[in-house]
């Protein structure tokens, strides 16, 4: 999680006042760009994430810290794949559309992405029961059931 003070962004034209942002808006930002990576299965999160996406609540800056070392971000994502996936192109993907939308969003200028791959999700497997014939499994013979 990013320090508790907000982030003032700078403008190099003459601006109309002051533009600062709460560390939790990059949080998402960063957040949302991650899991939009194709191989992303989750963010990691701790139990109060677990808890309110139970309730309804998505939090979409879990599994992000965030650091502001003179005017520039380093980003740490906490990430679990897809089985199957390649690490090190769904990585690189991460790397480049976070800071591409930090960016493009924000103006600030980041200085590294690091992935932390937390571990990797099975794909679930089909239980394989149709609504519709919910007993078709008990053995017939001839049309009749036994």
């Amino acid at each position: 999680m990013a320090e508790d003070t907000n982030i003032i962004l700078t403008a190099d034209e003459p601006t109309l006042g002051q533009i600062e942002l709460a560390p939790q808006v990059l949080e998402i930002i960063a957040g949302i760009a991650a899991t939009d990576v194709d191989g992303v299965a989750s963010m990691r999160g701790s139990f109060a994430n677990s808890v309110n996406e139970l309730f309804g609540r998505k939090e979409h800056g879990k599994g992000v810290k965030l650091v502001l070392n003179d005017d520039e971000l380093d980003v740490d994502i906490y990430v679990y794949l897809d089985y199957g996936s390649a690490v090190p192109k769904v990585a690189m993907a991460i790397q480049e559309n976070v800071k591409e939308r930090l960016l493009f969003m924000t103006d600030l200028k980041v200085r590294q992405v690091n992935v932390h791959v937390e571990g990797v999700i099975p794909e679930k497997a089909d239980a394989g029961v149709d609504p519709n014939h919910l007993f078709d499994d008990e053995t017939k013979e001839n049309g009749e059931v036994k």
